[in-house]
């Protein structure tokens, strides 16, 4: 069992999930993602759009995020706005802090989880809706969904 959360993860720039990973010219790392909320009960789903900006350290530093309509068909110009927005960017693999902020009365994030059993390992969720789990190693880039 690992002693503890990590205190850096790496997020490798892929075709999947991670495919707005990576730095801006300035130094900063960013992540743009697309969490939810599964729906509950008579709670629909809610979908979001969220930007994730860490340090040239990997320290985190700020989190935007919007809910995305149920209709939302423009999600690709979203996404490119933000891009945009920060300026000249290289996708690549980014080394970055988990954290957790509340946004809409959920946490959103990189959050780290505790074992449920000895057995178990530290893994950080990419909240809402954990559609990415990292796990040791945390140098490795690779995730489960």
């Amino acid at each position: 069992m690992a002693e503890g959360p990590p205190s850096r993860i790496d997020l490798e720039h892929d075709e999947h999930h991670a495919t707005h990973v990576g730095r801006v010219d300035d130094g900063r790392q960013f992540f743009i993602t697309m969490p939810f909320e599964p729906e509950h009960g008579d709670q629909p789903r809610r979908d979001f759009l969220a930007l994730f900006l860490w340090a040239a350290d990997g320290r985190f530093l700020e989190a935007k995020g919007s809910v995305a309509p149920p209709e939302w068909e423009d999600v690709e110009e979203a996404v490119e706005a933000l891009v945009d927005d920060l300026g000249d960017v290289e996708f690549c693999r980014i080394r970055v802090s988990p954290f957790s902020i509340r946004l809409f009365d959920l946490d959103f994030g990189l959050i780290p989880s505790p074992p449920e059993s000895d057995d178990d390992e530290w893994a950080v969720e990419l909240m809402p809706g954990n559609s990415m789990c990292f796990f040791a190693p945390w140098d490795s880039g690779e995730y489960d969904t």
